[in-house]
């Protein structure tokens, strides 16, 4: 049987699924970051005229969902699939902004890593024959994070040099058969990794070993070296974790330098922002690529970027109970033309 995996992680498109549309929200904080003139949506007011942060992050999904559909061309009616997850317990954001749209609809919990996941399970899709769109979407919502996986805001915890601020912002994708690109050619998938690292304030380090571990099979299963790339970056290891993998492709005798960033790292300034070490949440990699790198590469700044989505796969109750946090990364690469996949 042919088959269009390059060995046990990589799959290889024969016909590479098009990028139709895209769409995002964001807060107020995301918007005085370095990339908020990007963003379709920027609010000023973090509950987004609604009565609770839960909601507000409902909402958001909404906005960044209807700017994605508007691009496309298309309404929710003609929606194969839409695979989409958030930060929340059951996913409510999700549920909740999908239960007027009409769409056959699957579930993602891949923390951080879900929109790379979503488009990962949606190419496949459409490259397969079983959809002609589908729609990759996700959120996170700093407020109703921290209600669930910290304290109250209103405890006012001091948070460690090497935590992360979690994105309040909401990214949509729509993938077609049809359509002029940019084009999903490969999907690595990921696996579990887990170095036994348990300080939830170092997620960083935590996801690190799972990116490194995913490049490593992406560029040993196509054949690519980092210099294929215009752009390769993760979302969202933050300043910390970011080093983390330049330094094991180090002891590779790869230097990942002018080739490598992370969505963590571009969202906000470090320098004006008070972050600590960068972004996080679901939202971060999500509005990254659906708010600024998929307009770069429509000016043509980029012609071949490999997006890797980066998750830990914790919860309030395996933090309470002393686990460790285990990592993901699901790598994409999106290119500008079809032809450029072999």
């Amino acid at each position: 049987m042919d088959t269009k995996k390059l060995g046990r992680q990589t799959v290889c498109f024969s016909d590479p699924p098009a990028i139709v549309g895209f769409g995002s929200a964001v807060g107020n904080k995301e918007r005085q970051g370095p990339l908020g003139q990007c963003f379709d949506f920027a609010s000023t007011d973090d509950t987004f005229s609604q009565i609770s942060w839960e909601k507000a992050e409902t909402e958001m999904q909404k906005q960044a969902l209807s700017f994605a559909l508007n691009r496309a061309g298309i309404t929710a009616d003609q929606l194969d699939y839409v695979f989409a997850g958030d930060l929340l317990n059951q996913c409510i954001a999700t549920s909740y902004s999908l239960r007027a749209q009409n769409a056959p609809f699957f579930g993602l919990y891949g923390a951080c890593s879900t929109m790379a996941e979503g488009l990962s399970l949606g190419a496949m899709l459409v490259d397969g024959g079983f959809a002609a769109y589908v729609a990759a979407l996700t959120s996170s919502h700093f407020c109703s994070a921290e209600r669930q996986y910290r304290a109250p805001l209103e405890y006012g915890g001091q948070k460690s040099p090497t935590a992360q601020w979690t994105t309040t912002g909401a990214g949509a994708v729509i993938l077609s058969r049809r359509g002029k690109g940019p084009f999903v050619t490969h999907v690595t998938t990921g696996k579990v990794v887990d170095k036994g690292i348990c300080d939830v304030s170092n997620m960083g380090a935590a996801m690190a070993p799972a990116a490194y571990s995913t490049l490593q099979a992406h560029f040993e299963e196509t054949g690519r070296g980092p210099e294929f790339y215009d752009l390769i970056i993760t979302g969202d290891l933050g300043s910390l974790g970011k080093e983390i993998v330049m330094d094991f492709f180090r002891q590779d005798h790869i230097d990942l330098t002018g080739h490598y960033e992370d969505c963590g790292v571009l969202l906000f300034d470090s320098q004006k922002q008070d972050v600590h070490a960068g972004a996080s949440g679901c939202g971060c990699s999500a509005v990254v690529l659906a708010g600024h790198l998929l307009r770069q590469m429509g000016q043509g700044t980029y012609r071949n970027l490999l997006f890797c989505g980066t998750g830990a796969l914790h919860s309030p109750t395996s933090t309470m109970q002393g686990e460790s946090i285990p990592g993901i990364c699901h790598a994409v690469a999106i290119a500008a033309e079809k032809g450029e996949n072999v």
